[in-house]
């Protein structure tokens, strides 16, 4: 493990993105599930309204996205971006989206409540996101009329979701607890706490490269600050056990055999399938993690994870692709991306 992360408590190593979501809903308005298009349209047009038009300096760096006129690749790419949940995108119809300028913060429309508020911060930055998720809440809250128990709390279609209607979830990179084989009890151990372990767009979804959405379970009964406190605590357990995974099998010549190969494979492929791409991306930054590679940083690795998308691909290059286009592209974007980083050769093969 890189001495200069342990040093400076950095915990990026391992926590790769924050996201605190609330659930909202008209007291006026059933469920989304119960209203026609029309009444879904009449609710798109009135959260839209509390947002830009609301008394914050925050109003004006809304976008509104009328989701029926997205294309399926562009639609596709929210979700790879992580900006909206994969259900938002099976029936866009009704369907809006507000999104800040720098895309921290977006909002989904008749999702599977009315309002889903969603903030997401670089690393561990729980209170940060938490704190910025309220500031738009309560602009919301001064203009519309929620639906709330005193009893219950908020109501949400969801009973999951009914109390606080917060959920905290933080992107994880675990290779080397996946490689031990340990994922399956852990995430036993994690259902017994509150929290769950889900794949890289939440539920239902398997991970990818390694990464996994750790989040809290229970929202009736708990304030916002405890559940983020839990969820703090069990992510530490979560990093120690990783770190101490990671010392492990960085003495692995088969795992080092992996890591070397994915970097040689990165580097020089013409033609990347997704999968495996995320696969050698994964190895690679557990490369950098246990401090193989030192002048790679975890932003670029993290970004080209959402880059070599198929639909994110082709949006930014803005037309449809074959299979063997993407493959082709994506191959030159991950080695433009590696050959502006010079990398040593490890110091971990002399000893």
């Amino acid at each position: 493990m890189s001495d200069k992360i342990k040093k400076q408590g950095d915990i990026s190593d391992v926590v790769i993105s924050t996201r605190i979501r609330f659930a909202r809903n008209l007291r006026d308005y059933p469920f989304p599930c119960r209203l026609s298009d029309e009444k879904k349209c009449r609710v798109a047009a009135i959260v839209k309204e509390a947002a830009l038009g609301g008394h914050s300096a925050i109003s004006e760096r809304f976008r509104y996205i009328q989701m029926s006129e997205l294309t399926q690749e562009e639609a596709v790419s929210l979700v790879e971006r992580h900006l909206v949940s994969p259900e938002f995108i099976s029936d866009r119809q009704g369907r809006g989206l507000l999104i800040l300028d720098d895309e921290s913060v977006s909002i989904m429309i008749n999702e599977e409540d009315h309002i889903r508020i969603q903030v997401i911060r670089p690393n561990l930055d729980l209170e940060g996101a938490y704190d910025l998720a309220d500031k738009i809440d309560t602009l919301f809250d001064e203009q519309l009329n929620f639906a709330f128990s005193d009893k219950l709390g908020y109501l949400t279609q969801c009973p999951t979701n009914i109390g606080t209607g917060m959920r905290a979830s933080l992107m994880l990179h675990l290779p080397a607890l996946r490689e031990s084989g340990a994922m399956g009890k852990i995430t036993a151990s994690l259902a017994k706490l509150g929290l769950v372990i889900r794949g890289i767009y939440g539920e239902g979804t398997e991970p990818r490269g390694s990464v996994y959405q750790l989040s809290n379970q229970v929202t009736l009964g708990i304030s916002e600050k405890e559940a983020i406190g839990n969820l703090r605590d069990i992510a530490m357990q979560l990093i120690s056990q990783e770190r101490s995974a990671r010392e492990a099998m960085a003495k692995n010549i088969t795992v080092l055999d992996n890591i070397y190969r994915s970097f040689g494979i990165l580097q020089y492929a013409k033609l990347l399938s997704n999968d495996e791409c995320l696969k050698h991306l994964s190895y690679l930054r557990f490369g950098v993690e246990i401090g193989i590679f030192e002048n790679i940083d975890f932003d670029t690795i993290n970004h080209l994870m959402i880059q070599v998308q198929p639909a994110t691909l082709m949006k930014n290059i803005g037309k449809k692709l074959s299979p063997q286009e993407r493959d082709q592209i994506r191959a030159e974007l991950v080695r433009t991306a590696l050959s502006r980083k010079q990398v040593p050769a490890s110091r971990r093969l002399e000893n």
